[in-house]
Formats: structure tokens, C-alpha cells, sequence
């Protein structure tokens, strides 16, 4: 079988596979095709989607009505946890999904004996799927709000229609770990958080990709070995107890960790009797002393974690191990963590496993691809707009940015939709309008900094940015968080975050919204 390399991704691949690749950029034979092929497709994720999704894009292909230019938006429509803002992680997931998209000859016999799929559709789809237009988005590790548009895609209807459900799934989900790691580091008040989740994963990518999107919203590190690996994310972790049931005693079962691992000891103490435990881990915190070692740890899971830890905080610091860190797990989120340091509870390092890589109290981002703008034939994007009898799923038509303002102090202040031609204000009064109130306006009056959030990622089909380290968009996440007041980051009742709409995003929503008014009303009196 003769493999064509086209491009570095397809290099890289090769590489890690021990092909030889002289650079020529000549086919090259690989005589284990059925391996390599496997390979390349681990990271196609084009039939990780919903039904629906190639059935519109054969149909419109059939139609001849697949070529029609599209804009649709990616956001969210309510922060999860009734927080007051989230964290953006996923894009570089996304590109990597959209680099990859192919289709199989495999995948269209499959297509066929479904029974959904005339002759006509499954030969549109035979030609190939592909993504050939623009994608702007805002960067990972943005703070970002309801009803804005984290990623805007505009390109062919047939191949941006097809995108829909695997971006939201890789963009819901990371940005959900994101925040909810943001909000657990906000409890803590600075001390590290650490991902302890991939065993109550929803399945092992859902953990990989969680423990990334954790380290971006602040976690200091994950249990996940993996994740480890392929991000560069530190990895941590203890042993379990049953370590410590398979020994005739407790101080057997440390002796016997310190031994083997003497410059990463961190025991576990409460799986018979806490009290005892600290002991018996004070004990082998003196013999490492003695060794030149010492005690990294003790971790706490079970029981009153505000009354043991300040036991144990004692105990330690009367034997002369002030230096040993006190960590705790046991189904902690936020509100527990942010109740145990009311308590005055002595924990150098939070654990969290369930309720982070779950994100347990709000298990989904309600994230939605909704069409904004569509070609009518002759190459121009018109604004289009869903109406509903709820008003906050009316959408926000037309392709849009973002501009995020800051007031003096360097302080986030709101966001304003725009059209994506209008320019940035700088020196002038800025009119604001609630998305769906009529009463509620906003100014925005100099002196300010206004800047644009969004950035180009695909144009043409062709990647054009480049993913930066994961330390640098978590540093970013941490640098957003810092610009965003406290009561926009508290837990309760926090205050609302304005996402606004510009004069000109105004008036073409009510225009439209009018047009429709009156056409519903024709057709009423019609019938």
C-alpha cells in the first residue's frame, strides 16, 4: 500500500510509527497497511455524530443547495452550577477533529445497510467530507458567558452543518471540567486542587480530556497517568486502602510504601482508625528522617475532614513533621471545600474525584449550533434567526464577535455583540442592549479598553493558529480569572455578567423578529 504524505500531522504520524521518510515528499510503501490505516483513523471522529447530521448534509448536497454559504454559532445558554461565568477549553480537540475529518468506504456500506440512505445520498457522501471554510473562535482558557459565540463556523452549509454534534460534545464537555476546576480552586483559596476523577469517568477519553480541561481551569494535577503523559500534566497519587488491608498490620503496610517509594511516601491513614493511622504514619515519618527522607503526606478520606485534619495538623506539628502536607478527598466540591476553610479545617491539598470529573451537579453544558446566516445565492451572508416561545432560546442572528470591555482598574465590565464589520469602540459612548429586553440598555462611557475575543483558526480550510502549551492557556485561564470581580465568582446569587447586543445587532434582531411577527400573522388570517 502506498501512503501519501501530505502534511506535518501525517509526518509526525509516520515518524512515531518507525517509517523511514526522507522528506522527499514521495509516497512511501508501509507493509502493514491494515496497522497503519487503524492509526489513522484513531483520531477521525467523523461518525461520532448524530444521524441526522449526514442525512442534512447528503441532502443538501442532493439538493444542489450543499455549496450555499452558512454561518452557524457554537454557545452555551446557561452557566452551569448557577455560576457566573465559564471557562473555555475544547478547541484544541476541535481542530484536531476538523483536520481529520474522512470518510470511509467502510463507513458508507455501513451508511447503506442502515436503510436511511437512498443511492443518491450515499454517493454525496461517497465524494468526500471535508471542512473547506472559516472558523473563529474564542482562545482556550478564555472567561466566557452565556449566549456568546465561542466558536463561529462559516462555510459551505454541507460541510458546517455536519460539524454540529462532535463539537459540541468535545466543547461542552471540556469546558464544563474547566469551570467547575476554576470554581474549585476559588474555595480553595489558592491551595492545589488536584484531579483524583478517572475512575468515575464517563469512560476513559471523558478522563483524559477531563484531566486536561481541569489543568487549564487550575488544577495542580491529575491522578491520570495518561493524561500525564500526553499533556505534560503532573501526576499524582497515593495508595489505596486496600494497600494497607493486605498487610497483617497498618505500620507494616507503611514501612512497606516508604520503603519502595522513600522520595514520594504520601500514606493513607484512615482505613481503620484515623487517630491511629497519624501514629503510625508519624512513626515512619522519623524513621525516613533518618534515612534523609521524609514524610510528603498524609491523606484523609473518610470522617469529619475539618476535625481530623486539625487533629492530625497537631499530631504532626508536636512530632516535628510541620512540613508533612495533609490531604483530603471523600466527594468534595466547592461548597464542602469552601465550608471546611470556614471551619478553620487544616488541608494543604484538596482531592477532588466525583463531583469535579462529573461535574455532579450539573452533568452537562447546554451548548446548541444554531444557523445565524445564510447565502440566499448570491454569495452574501443574510442574517437568519429561530424564534421561540422562550425567550432566551430566540437566537442572536448574523455573523458576530465578540468585544470585551475593561474598565481602568483592568477589570472586566461586559461583553458587547457586533456585527463581525462594525469596529471597535474606543473614544466614544457605547449603547448596549439586553438580548431580549427592551427596557434594559446599557452604556458604556470612556475611559475604557475594549478588545476583540475572537480569533481565526481554519480560513479557506487550512489551520491557521496554532495551539499554544497547555501551561500557556492555563496561565491564560488564571489571568482571566483575575480580571473577573468577585461577585461575578461567587457561589451564590452571583452577579450577572451583561452580554449585550450592539445598536446595529439591535436593530437587525427586532427587524426580523417583526418580519416574522407579520408573516405569522398573514398566514393566520389565511387560513
Amino acid at each position: 500500500m502506498k501512503i501519501s504524505i501530505r502534511d506535518k500531522s501525517t509526518k509526525s504520524l509516520l515518524n512515531a510509527l518507525e517509517i523511514i521518510d526522507d522528506d522527499s515528499g514521495n509516497t512511501i510503501a508501509y507493509p502493514q497497511a491494515e496497522t497503519l490505516l487503524d492509526c489513522l483513523r484513531r483520531d477521525n471522529l467523523t461518525l461520532d455524530t448524530d444521524l441526522y447530521e449526514l442525512t442534512m448534509s447528503a441532502g443538501y448536497r442532493v439538493l444542489g443547495r450543499g455549496n450555499k454559504l452558512a454561518c452557524f454559532d457554537l454557545y452555551y445558554r446557561q452557566n452551569p452550577d448557577d455560576g457566573g461565568f465559564c471557562v473555555f477549553a475544547g478547541l484544541e480537540s476541535a481542530i484536531n477533529y476538523i483536520n481529520n475529518l474522512a470518510i470511509y468506504p467502510d463507513d458508507i456500506e455501513y451508511l447503506a445497510k442502515t436503510g436511511v440512505f437512498s443511492k443518491e445520498a450515499l454517493d454525496a457522501l461517497r465524494s468526500g467530507i471535508r471542512f473547506t471554510g472559516d472558523v473563529w473562535a474564542v482562545p482556550e482558557g478564555t472567561v466566557v458567558f452565556p449566549n456568546e459565540p465561542l466558536l463561529r463556523v462559516v462555510g459551505p452549509i454541507s460541510e458546517a452543518q455536519v460539524l454540529e454534534t462532535t463539537l459540541l460534545a468535545l466543547v461542552g464537555h471540556q469546558t464544563l471540567i474547566a469551570t467547575k476546576a476554576a470554581r474549585l480552586c476559588i474555595a480553595s483559596k489558592g491551595a492545589p486542587v488536584i484531579d483524583f476523577g478517572t475512575r468515575r469517568a464517563h469512560g476513559t477519553q471523558a478522563a483524559l480530556y477531563g484531566a486536561r480541561a481541569a489543568y487549564i481551569g487550575g488544577c495542580d494535577g491529575t491522578s491520570n497517568v495518561k493524561a500525564g503523559k500526553l499533556f505534560n500534566i503532573p501526576v499524582r497519587g497515593t495508595h489505596a486502602h486496600s494497600w494497607v488491608e493486605s498487610f497483617e498490620n497498618e505500620i507494616d503496610s507503611f514501612r512497606g510504601f516508604s520503603d519502595v517509594f522513600p522520595d514520594n511516601c504520601v500514606l493513607l491513614v484512615d482505613t481503620y482508625d484515623t487517630v491511629q493511622g497519624i501514629r503510625n504514619a508519624i512513626q515512619i515519618g522519623h524513621e525516613l528522617r533518618q534515612k534523609g527522607k521524609r514524610l510528603n503526606g498524609i491523606r484523609i478520606d473518610s470522617g469529619d475532614l475539618a476535625y481530623y485534619s486539625k487533629i492530625a495538623r497537631q499530631m504532626l506539628n508536636e512530632a516535628d513533621l510541620g512540613e508533612t502536607k495533609i490531604l483530603a478527598s471523600s466527594d468534595l466540591d466547592e461548597w464542602l471545600i469552601e465550608s471546611l476553610k470556614e471551619q478553620g479545617a487544616q488541608i494543604d491539598i484538596w482531592c477532588v474525584g466525583t463531583r469535579l470529573m462529573t461535574s455532579y451537579q450539573t452533568p452537562a453544558l447546554g451548548v446548541v449550533y444554531k444557523l445565524m446566516a445564510v447565502d440566499h445565492g448570491d454569495g452574501k451572508l443574510v442574517p437568519r434567526i429561530k424564534i421561540s416561545h422562550n425567550p432566551n432560546k430566540v437566537t442572536n442572528p448574523g455573523v458576530k464577535k465578540i468585544v470585551r470591555f475593561y474598565n481602568g482598574g483592568n477589570g472586566m465590565i461586559g461583553d458587547l455583540l457586533t456585527q463581525v464589520d462594525e469596529s471597535v469602540p474606543h473614544s466614544r459612548p457605547v449603547m448596549a442592549h439586553h438580548p431580549m429586553y427592551d427596557y434594559m440598555k446599557k452604556v458604556y462611557r470612556p475611559p475604557f479598553r475594549a478588545t476583540e475575543l475572537m480569533i481565526p483558526v481554519f480560513l479557506n480550510g487550512s489551520q491557521v493558529y496554532n495551539c499554544p502549551p497547555l501551561s500557556q492557556i492555563r496561565g491564560r485561564a488564571k489571568e482571566q480569572l483575575d480580571t473577573l470581580e468577585p461577585e461575578f465568582k461567587r457561589f451564590s446569587n452571583p452577579h450577572i455578567y451583561k452580554v449585550s447586543l450592539s445598536e446595529k445587532l439591535y436593530r437587525v434582531k427586532k427587524n426580523l423578529l417583526s418580519f416574522h411577527r407579520a408573516k405569522l400573522k398573514s398566514q393566520k388570517t389565511n387560513f
